[in-house]
């Protein structure tokens, strides 16, 4: 068990490091944004906001998650699957959520950074299909926030390959 701790810590870790490396930079660069993170901050409001969805994201529960989120949320999925591309709105969003369900990905957050506007998220993310391959990799997330609701999310899949491969396996 420590050994796989050790082991999710370091692959979260190289993602974090991997997305702050090449993304962030050019963001940061652009002036699209400016970040300077807590890490791990649990009374931040918005860490509490982010930990409430991963929650009602776990028991499927619908209604909490669109307290959550912004009515015109937009939410980005990278890659070339079915699934990739960007979601507008709560009801897009919610239907991506149902599609993810046929895969019964779970996600377990392994570290977070929070300011005022944004978190970032690295998890796990890993499937437990009964036929064909199983997903099991990790990704960061980057939220924005305003007036606590989540308007905007960015994933970035520290393999995309693999992301790619998997959803178009199971989602032809």
């Amino acid at each position: 068990m420590r050994r796989r701790n050790f082991i999710q810590k370091t692959i979260a870790t190289t993602a974090a490091i991997s997305f702050t490396s090449s993304l962030l930079p050019k963001l940061l660069s652009q002036n699209l944004i400016h970040l300077k993170f807590n890490f791990m901050n649990e009374s931040h409001p918005n860490l509490k906001l982010i930990n409430s969805f991963f929650q009602a994201y776990g028991s499927n529960d619908n209604e909490a998650i669109k307290a959550i989120l912004a009515e015109d949320i937009k939410w980005h999925i990278p890659g070339k699957h079915p699934l990739s591309g960007r979601k507008n709105g709560v009801d897009q969003v919610l239907e991506y959520f149902r599609k993810l369900n046929k895969a019964a990905l779970k996600a377990e957050p392994i570290v977070m950074g929070v300011n005022d506007n944004y978190v970032i998220d690295c998890h796990r993310n890993w499937s437990n299909m009964e036929e064909g391959n199983n997903l099991d990799s990790m990704s960061c997330l980057l939220w924005k926030i305003e007036n606590n609701k989540i308007v905007e999310v960015h994933n970035f899949p520290a393999d995309q390959n693999v992301v790619d491969l998997f959803f178009q396996e199971h989602y032809k």
